[in-house]
């Protein structure tokens, strides 16, 4: 039994969904999400609740069930409370900036990085802090880490882009030999 799939989405006012054959359908306002669980699943709306059940025994159905009830919870949380990811910029001159839809980033090379990035996402900075928001937990979770792997910290200075709560183990570096 899976923990996480036997317990229904709840549905809060103001999201409408609708089941069209294997095709989950949230909407709030003008902004719709679709959840497609392929026929992996049974699925059933019943009132201000979305209920997932296996398709059979199987290993594969227990965990299409798991998986597609956490991803309908997503969209449920995304379209109420949104997504949000801080990036932090440690260095000497390294910057960022928010130029219409396009992330400038200076991070000691010879050139700046311009990220595009899409119109549902939106992103602010601050000083050294670039925060990401959005109402989808995967793009928002992948252009972070597109971001940081621009220039990932490194374990000696702690230059680089980081999470906002990632720890970084420093190292100690060379010492003088006597």
């Amino acid at each position: 039994m899976s923990r996480i799939g036997k317990q229904p989405v709840v549905i809060p006012a103001g999201i409408d969904v609708k089941l069209d054959g294997p095709v989950l359908s949230f909407k709030k306002g003008n902004v719709e999400k679709l959840l497609d669980t392929k026929n992996y699943v049974n699925v059933k709306v019943e009132g201000n609740e979305v209920v997932f059940a296996p398709k059979g025994d199987d290993r594969q159905s227990r965990a299409f069930w798991g998986t597609f009830r956490s991803l309908a919870n997503n969209i449920v949380i995304g379209l109420t409370e949104g997504y949000e990811k801080k990036l932090e910029i440690n260095g000497v001159g390294y910057r960022a900036a928010v130029k219409g839809n396009v992330l400038e980033l200076q991070l000691g090379f010879s050139h700046p990085i311009n990220y595009e990035f899409p119109k549902d996402v939106s992103i602010a900075v601050e000083k050294n802090l670039i925060t990401i928001k959005g109402d989808d937990k995967q793009v928002v979770g992948q252009i972070a880490a597109e971001i940081r792997a621009f220039r990932p910290p490194e374990p000696y200075k702690g230059k680089g882009v980081k999470y906002a709560d990632e720890v970084i183990i420093r190292k100690a570096g060379k010492t003088a030999a006597k």
